[in-house]
């Protein structure tokens, strides 16, 4: 999910594909590889969401724990995206690609045979690490490997299998944690990734081929340690702090991480100009649209991190709900969002522009204040299916914003620098992630009693879900605010439309995560330098 700038993100020449039907089996052997990888990870991240209830009481993790397996593996994987990227520019797409995927295998093997939960955090944010690793090269192999004129039929393709894992992970999750295969109890989410990952990981050797940017740009380290100095600084403390009662050592570290972050730009400018590859392109933010996109990823990615762990937890803890009826009651949620992301990219942004994605962000809130109304009706008794319409309102907002946000913060960004500008929103977007799984301590186990009886819980629950939704509601409102200051028009950015024959290919993709191109088809297709398109973020 990341990339850079023009030099960084690649400037491979690329020549078609060899003719003839080894080479095109070759080919779409290699989308297949890496097509799983991607379904991979994102099953591995929605899988887990249902799992937390869980993994909460059979392996007795707190519930700064149980944020920390969630955020550990957002903060993680934000960290280290542009790197991962710039890793595979200069030593090769698929050698970091192979190197990400066992890593990652190996990662999942230790989370599903962890011994307690302080080893399945540690084991969590090595996977997200590894996913850093392995997924920015998922669509720069893709662009590597497929002339132009192929790939919209490629990212369609893309599209279909990101939304079979946004609905499939949890409905996964549920079964896996049901079945309680050989008494494993939740180890089987993650130990389904070991026969995937090794056979991914010899067919990959195989059938995937080399590439590599021949002006890679320079590794940032201190950036990357800056950013994640940063953002400990001030997660760490908002997880622990109602555990912890808010002691001043946490104030003092949130306070610290303004001043890192100060310290992080001030070190971007001055690398900048000593060498041109700093992690951040600090001149995109003098792009109006694309510093407001920016803020509207975060602001989102904070919503959505928020949602999606205390509904989890409301369903399961709070209602005593199995597993698997959760997985369930979530299925009109991922439907919907995906019918209202194709439907807003193919027909509504080309008429209305980003009147789309404000009426989004409208309509998801009205669903998040439908939703509280329903709890708060029904109570601890309300059932699945009333559940249903507040969810697939909720789902159809969403889609509007997902998939043509990307387009819509990019659209005035110089083309020069739209690998770098791609890359950030999406590691924005998982640090915003982040940040709203911190903020749960607050905005729902603040709201929550130490000391509840049995029979307190689920009214606690119910109400601190309520309580959490409604600031879920009032970012939302930001967000639609916030959305003023982007495009009226959003650029269509066609795939392949400006590769002539002969001519090099930039292919600046590493950054993009496979999540991003629900929804999108040919016609609204990937430029041909960021391989885009937004995801829904179905994260934990």
């Amino acid at each position: 999910m990341t990339s850079t700038d023009t030099s960084d993100t690649s400037e491979t020449a690329l020549s078609s594909p060899a003719p003839g039907a080894a080479a095109d089996r070759r080919r779409w052997f290699a989308l297949a590889i890496v097509m799983t990888a991607a379904f991979m990870d994102l099953v591995d991240v929605t899988i887990v969401n249902i799992a937390i209830p869980s993994i909460e009481r059979d392996a007795g993790a707190t519930f700064s724990q149980i944020q920390w397996i969630t955020a550990g593996y957002a903060l993680a994987f934000a960290a280290g995206l542009i790197t991962g990227g710039r890793l595979g520019d200069i030593h090769g797409r698929k050698r970091l690609f192979l190197l990400g995927i066992a890593g990652f295998t190996l990662a999942s093997a230790l989370c599903g045979f962890a011994a307690n939960p302080e080893m399945l955090v540690a084991s969590r944010i090595l996977q997200g690490a590894m996913a850093a690793m392995m997924v920015p090269q998922v669509l720069s192999i893709v662009h590597a490997t497929f002339p132009a004129h192929e790939r919209g039929k490629v990212f369609g393709l893309f599209g279909a299998i990101v939304g079979l894992g946004a609905v499939s992970g949890p409905l996964l999750g549920a079964l896996l944690t049901e079945w309680n295969l050989f008494g494993l109890e939740w180890r089987p989410i993650f130990l389904i990734n070991l026969p995937v990952g090794v056979v991914a990981l010899v067919l990959g050797r195989r059938f995937i081929s080399e590439s590599k940017a021949p002006r890679a740009l320079k590794l940032d380290l201190v950036g990357v340690a800056l950013v994640t100095l940063g953002l400990l600084m001030l997660l760490y403390p908002l997880t622990r702090g109602h555990e912890l009662h808010w002691p001043l050592w946490g104030y003092v570290s949130m306070g610290g991480s303004l001043v890192v972050f100060a310290a992080l730009v001030a070190y971007e400018k001055r690398k900048t100009a000593r060498d041109g590859s700093p992690l951040v392109e600090l001149s995109l933010f003098k792009v109006k649209s694309f510093a407001a996109g920016i803020a509207v990823q975060t602001v989102f990615g904070v919503a959505l991190g928020i949602f999606f762990l205390v509904w989890t937890l409301y369903m399961q803890i709070g209602l005593g709900w199995r597993p698997l009826r959760a997985g369930l009651t979530g299925v009109p949620f991922s439907i919907a969002v995906s019918a209202a992301a194709g439907t807003s990219v193919q027909l509504l942004v080309p008429r209305f522009g980003r009147k789309v994605l404000q009426a989004g962000a409208l309509i998801m809130a009205l669903g998040v204040l439908l939703y509280i109304w329903e709890s708060d009706r029904y109570g601890m008794s309300i059932a699945s299916w009333q559940m249903a319409l507040p969810l697939v309102v909720m789902g159809a907002g969403m889609g509007f914003i997902v998939a043509p946000l990307t387009d819509a913060v990019l659209s005035e960004v110089p083309r020069e620098h739209s690998g770098s500008a791609s890359g950030l929103i999406n590691t924005v977007q998982q640090m915003g992630n982040a940040l709203g799984l911190g903020l749960v301590s607050v905005l729902f186990f603040g709201e929550i009693g130490d000391r509840l009886t049995a029979a307190q819980v689920g009214p606690a629950f119910v109400n601190a879900f309520q309580h959490a939704l409604g600031w879920v509601a009032a970012v939302l409102t930001v967000i639609f605010l916030l959305m003023f200051a982007l495009p009226k028009r959003p650029a269509q950015h066609v795939e392949g439309a400006e590769d002539e024959p002969g001519a090099q290919d930039q292919d600046q993709v590493h950054g993009q995560d496979q999540n991003q191109v629900q929804g999108q088809d040919a016609d609204q297709g990937q430029d041909k330098d960021q391989g885009q398109g937004r995801k829904p973020e179905f994260v934990g």
